[in-house]
């Protein structure tokens, strides 16, 4: 079969890749759609993405959508999961379940986590980007009615953006500042309004970005190189940071209203950032991290599922032979919003 494979920083090949066989408790998966993620885009920028290097080739991808083809050993008929033929997400985490982190509920930054195209642990974590996958059968979920498998790849980074704006405390009637309108920025938009939140102001340095975050919901557009934009607003109660650089951080901290909170979700580059610590004392501003996501998904996939609106964020559908094309016009912000690869029916 196909796959998409990194070999190192700019080498992204379509090769062909030994085809599964599931395991005890695990799904077969044929493939449909995989967006194209920022990690992904780093992966094949840079070679890694924050402190995670590439130390050998890995499949990308970790946001799929597809159709379960059958089960390994151990899954019975009293597993309840979706039969073969069913249109599935594919949730990309698998949590050790046994550490401190795991123990306290917060699977999400497990200690010692399996996660979908990572180069976080040796040997890699293979990814989502081929034409069939394996993964364990609990991972699966089952399209609600009416989500169509193309939308449904927005499931994952969705669930980011939930996770980001449950961080930030409850924004129902709130005014909330995202610094950058990637494709993750936009999706904390509609998930700030899902949650209630009154006001969203969006800031990016490209209009065609900001232009996807009006799609999403945002209220006020600000262009973040403009210091006398009439937008900028003079305080916020809460801000996701979206953009992975520190302007976009410097720029929460000092619109946050004292005794707000600043999540901070985009990955900075690796090393140090500098950033107005004064300011998170003198204002006591909570300061917070978001790193992917635990039970979001299947609340992603029911919001998914409920709005239409989303399908204006997917700017491209590219066929996985065409994917450096893909990977290209993904990068390129002022051409795209979120790029899936397609892997056929």
């Amino acid at each position: 079969m196909r796959a998409c494979v990194i070999h190192g920083a700019g080498d992204l090949r379509v090769q062909e890749h030994p085809r599964p066989l599931p395991g005890p408790g695990q799904a077969l998966v044929a493939v449909r759609y995989g967006g194209v993620c920022g990690s992904d885009l780093h992966y094949w920028r840079h070679g890694g993405v924050g402190d995670f290097r590439l130390r050998e080739p890995m499949v990308l991808g970790h946001e799929v959508v597809g159709t379960v083809v059958g089960y390994g050993d151990g899954v019975g008929a009293g597993f309840g999961g979706p039969v073969p033929g069913t249109e599935v997400a594919v949730h990309p985490a698998t949590p050790c379940g046994v550490c401190p982190e795991c123990a306290d509920g917060r699977r999400h930054v497990c200690r010692d986590t399996r996660y979908l195209g990572s180069a976080a642990r040796m040997p890699h974590v293979q990814g989502g980007f081929a034409a069939e996958i394996t993964v364990p059968a609990d991972q699966l979920r089952a399209l609600p009615a009416g989500l169509p498998l193309r939308r449904a790849a927005l499931a994952e980074p969705l669930s980011v953006a939930l996770h980001a704006v449950r961080r930030a405390g409850d924004v129902a009637g709130r005014h909330v500042l995202v610094t950058g309108a990637g494709p993750i920025g936009c999706l904390v938009v509609a998930a700030a309004k899902a949650a209630g939140a009154a006001r969203v102001t969006v800031t990016d340095l490209l209009p065609e970005a900001l232009r996807y975050a009006a799609l999403a919901g945002a209220d006020t557009l600000v262009r973040a190189d403009d210091p006398d934009d009439a937008g900028w607003p003079d305080e916020v109660d809460a801000a996701v940071e979206a953009s992975g650089v520190a302007a976009g951080l410097d720029s929460c901290l000092r619109r946050v209203r004292r005794g707000g909170t600043v999540v901070q979700l985009g990955m900075l580059p690796p090393g140090e950032s500098p950033f107005a610590g004064n300011l998170v004392v003198s204002r006591e501003i909570e300061l917070r991290g978001a790193f992917r996501f635990d039970t979001e998904f299947d609340q992603a996939l029911t919001l998914l599922a409920s709005d239409p609106r989303f399908d204006a964020l997917i700017s491209e559908v590219t066929p996985l032979a065409e994917a450096p094309r893909a990977f290209e016009l993904a990068a390129d912000r002022s051409r795209s919003c979120k790029v899936l690869l397609d892997f056929g029916g």
